[in-house]
């Protein structure tokens, strides 16, 4: 597929609304304006960290990650042409940025499968629920902890695909496009991600398939002990949420009410990237330090 081709086009009058908004806003950007520059990355800030964070599994790394797509897609304004939208177009750069990322998540580094996950699933499960301070976050914790593990056991560009088409519900041909592949061949790559990740699922975690001998609540006490969560400090179940983003119950009772693969891996609240990391990009962009605003 060739990088000039965009998605297929939504003719709707709202669709046609938002790109005009977008180009204007974008062109406003490359002029200097910085207004337009900060509102460009306020736009895309949240999107792009979560999913950084779904590729890279930890917030610090994933903070590390979308400094450097929001400045390249930034930089990369004058090249904007509106062939898609503008966030698609910066998952675009984000997902070629997190592809060839060097840095590997532990899981990746040790090139574990998702059978040997699976079968440390059941080492140490407690035969009762866990019942000590702060039982309900830490059960979330360790639920959102498992979720992020299980996607770093596919290879990158299943997890990829998987976490556009499954957990962000971006369109097929949109994603297609954001990985410069035919839709065919992402609707095969998605497809092989989903029955890898349903297989598991319903072998091994209790949410998906009340069979499975996996509870979230009953692997808190192993999870502590192997230092997997921090009790004092909840890295995904304390996580500040975007304005008006679901909190960690309400994606919870989405999840349940949903009740299927896609839910369990979708179920994490919308985590807003850290302010103070921005703010930081932010005055870089706006400090006349690139070309782009000169």
């Amino acid at each position: 597929m060739s990088s000039a081709d965009g998605p297929a086009s939504d003719h709707s009058e709202t669709t046609a609304e938002i790109r005009r908004a977008e180009a204007e806003l974008v062109a406003r950007a490359v002029d200097g304006d910085r207004d337009a520059v900060a509102a460009i990355i306020r736009m895309l800030q949240d999107p792009i960290y979560r999913l950084a964070l779904r590729m890279v599994w930890r917030p610090a790394e994933a903070e590390d990650a979308t400094q450097e797509i929001l400045i390249r897609a930034v930089t990369r304004l004058a090249t904007f042409r509106g062939e898609a939208k503008l966030l698609t177009w910066a998952y675009r750069i984000g997902v070629n940025y997190l592809i060839n990322l060097r840095t590997r998540t532990p899981q990746e580094a040790r090139q574990l499968s998702l059978e040997e996950f699976g079968a440390g699933l059941t080492d140490g499960l407690a035969a009762e629920d866990y019942r000590g301070p702060q039982a309900a976050l830490l059960s979330s914790e360790v639920r959102l902890a498992c979720s992020q593990g299980m996607l770093q056991c596919l290879a990158r560009d299943e997890r990829v695909a998987f976490v556009l088409g499954q957990v962000f519900e971006v369109s097929s041909t949109d994603a297609a496009w954001i990985l410069d592949i035919s839709p065919v061949a992402y609707r095969k790559r998605l497809e092989r991600a989903r029955k890898r990740l349903a297989a598991f699922l319903s072998a091994s975690c209790g949410i998906a398939d009340p069979r499975a001998a996996c509870r979230c609540s009953r692997r808190v006490e192993q999870a502590v002990e192997l230092g997997r969560i921090d009790t004092a400090a909840p890295q995904f179940a304390a996580h500040p949420v975007s304005p008006g983003g679901r909190t960690v119950l309400e994606a919870e009772e989405q999840m349940i009410r949903l009740h299927d693969v896609a839910a369990v891996l979708r179920g994490h609240p919308d985590y807003a990237a850290p302010h103070a990391k921005i703010d930081a990009i932010t005055g870089l962009l706006t400090a006349g330090r690139f070309s782009l605003l000169e």
